[in-house]
């Protein structure tokens, strides 16, 4: 009986472990992710610099950035105490990044639903189950989503 626990409880724990790579999408809106930026196109500026250029952005706690050929998708997430000057912040975010890219059109959003979506997108291509096709057609559907909410 105590090994009959034993291996069930072993099993279960193994289970877990199995799902523990697409946890961030399911833990997105509640913690800190920090997930790695998505290059589909490799013109253009690195998304890992432009990252690095919104983070310094103090009520800023959380970045996705996805850039293909025409586009650079800014999703982040405002400190909760912060959340009531979401306007300034977004103004501001914008400025910093006009003034540095001057060539680039970004698409900001402070939304949670399109940064958990950037998020499960990162995922599927980490996890390998998703082709750079389908990565940017699923990147387009994410842009047309965020000018529905807009």
């Amino acid at each position: 009986m105590k090994w009959g626990v034993f291996f069930m409880s072993a099993i279960l724990l193994m289970g877990c472990n199995a799902n523990e790579d697409q946890q961030d999408s399911k833990l997105a809106l509640i913690k800190t992710t920090n997930p790695t930026p998505i290059q589909l196109e490799k013109k253009g500026p690195e998304v890992e610099k432009i990252k690095k250029e919104v983070e310094r952005i103090d009520d800023i706690y959380d970045v996705a950035v996805i850039k293909d050929d025409h586009h650079i998708l800014i999703a982040y997430k405002v400190k909760h105490l912060q959340r009531f000057r979401m306007k300034k912040i977004e103004a501001e975010l914008n400025k910093r990044l006009e003034k540095e890219y001057k060539d680039e059109e970004f698409i900001v959003s402070s939304d949670y639903k399109i940064f958990l979506e950037v998020v499960r997108l990162r995922e599927k291509i980490d996890s390998g189950t998703i082709s750079e096709k389908e990565a940017q057609k699923r990147f387009n559907e994410i842009l047309e989503l965020k000018k529905e909410m807009a």
